[in-house]
């Protein structure tokens, strides 16, 4: 007969309940994997007298985090009750109670990730969080395990499927950033309070864990920098798409040498690069390793089931190392020293949209300005624009590799130039080969 292995449950909304349905589902196919029978003993509810979607029969369902957290015989904790402190308070509790810790929590392991990994070998525990990042898309385990005998040099990501759902929509449908959105919302792609996926926190937070990991850093989530997708406009994502270009909200980790570059920000991806196929809500993290080179996780960035499929991957892994009686070893020190590029050592070209007046000597002063800084032309357009006070052009350019450092210069030089009128957008430019 069957060992049994107890778990207490942390929330029972919509991925609590995906994991009860394939715990439940997929008993046989668990204890074969485990040779463990493996079942819900506790879950923590905000009402224990809720109807429920999901079978609980046997389950008992508590409002009292203790009864879970206390109970001897849980050996394994699974948090997917969302939100920070409370969240962080009760894996670290866990923890220090020799419970393993399963979570989907992103913003904790982003924000308190470190502290509670270290916890974790302090008390000789796992704490393993494939869900936190990309829902059901095991890129962690593909980092750690898949890929740990290489040095990682690159990670983009599209991590957030509502920016890349709004994004897809806008330029398949030529519909504003505005009218895309209540769409997503009404659909359920979307939350009532987009602001968390729009502006980009949601991604930065999972590059953060994702950098952490592949450079071995004590990365934090305020070392990435983040811009959203507000100002992103149909025009812009057809001039990208004449030019070569899909425009995408991407979570880059960059290591040239040993310092990094973290940023989440929407950036033109080359067509024939494997994250700009990616459409509508699924996700993508691309990763380049010096020996293996280009891999790609693709898939479902979220939802109860897919998420719930990486908690229970974590699980059946926790319990295998408990019936071998292996003891946490998750490593928590980091290798490197963090070391952040400056705007003089972060490389890559730009695309810059501008309204000029289209007049004898323009784009003389505007080759002057980029020659200054060193910077060429790698594509360049104009179309005649029709304008109040005479006559004027729209310019699409697409710069040489630069440093940023320069390109500001640039960027701030041309809001003061006479001859530019408006500069209407501009975008980093990524996906290139690696070197």
């Amino acid at each position: 007969m069957a060992q049994k292995a107890a778990v207490g449950i942390l929330g029972l909304g919509t991925v609590g309940s995906g994991v009860i349905r394939i715990l439940e589902d997929h008993r046989q196919e668990l204890t074969h994997q485990t040779g463990c029978e493996i079942y819900a003993k506790k879950i923590l509810v905000q009402d224990a007298s809720k109807q429920r979607s999901v079978n609980v029969e046997g389950t008992t369902l508590t409002e009292n985090a203790a009864d879970v957290l206390q109970d001897p015989e849980i050996q394994i904790v699974i948090e997917v009750m969302g939100g920070i402190e409370e969240s962080r308070n009760y894996i670290l509790q866990s923890l220090q109670s020799k419970k393993h810790v399963i979570t989907a929590n992103k913003d904790v392991m982003a924000l308190h990730g470190t502290e509670l990994l270290q916890a974790a070998e302090e008390n000789g525990c796992w704490l393993l969080y494939e869900a936190s990042v990309a829902g059901g898309i095991p890129v962690i385990r593909g980092m750690t395990e898949g890929l740990a005998g290489d040095r990682i040099s690159r990670i983009m990501g599209i991590m957030n499927g509502t920016t890349n759902y709004i994004l897809t929509k806008m330029f398949q449908d030529e519909r504003d950033y505005d009218e895309v959105l209540v769409e997503a919302q009404e659909l359920g792609f979307a939350e009532s309070d987009p602001t968390s996926d729009v502006d980009g926190l949601d991604a930065a937070r999972k590059i953060a864990i994702l950098a952490r990991l592949g450079f071995s850093m004590n990365v934090e989530l305020e070392d990435v920098e983040v811009e959203g997708i507000r100002g992103v406009t149909t025009e812009d994502m057809q001039y990208c798409a004449q030019l070569g270009y899909s425009l995408k909200l991407i979570g880059l980790a960059k290591r040239v040498e040993d310092r990094i570059e973290l940023t989440v920000q929407p950036m033109l991806i080359p067509n024939d690069h494997p994250l700009a196929s990616v459409q509508d809500e699924y996700n993508a993290v691309y990763i380049h390793g010096e020996a293996v080179g280009e891999t790609m996780f693709y898939g479902p960035g979220a939802g109860s089931l897919p998420t719930a499929t990486a908690i229970v991957s974590d699980l059946t892994a926790v319990v295998k190392n408990m019936m071998l009686g292996a003891v946490g070893s998750t490593v928590s020190k980091p290798l490197h020293t963090k070391a952040l590029q400056n705007n003089e050592e972060v490389e890559s070209k730009y695309f810059i949209r501008l309204h000029v007046k289209d007049q004898t000597g323009t784009f003389d002063d505007l080759s002057s300005l980029f020659k200054k800084e060193d910077v060429g032309f790698d594509k360049l357009q104009q179309w005649p624009l029709e304008e109040e006070n005479g006559a004027a052009s729209e310019v699409v350019i697409i710069t040489h590799s630069t440093n940023r450092a320069a390109y500001e210069r640039i960027y701030h030089e041309l809001e003061n130039m006479d001859v530019v009128i408006d500069v209407k957008s501009t975008y980093r430019v990524e996906g290139g080969k690696v070197s």
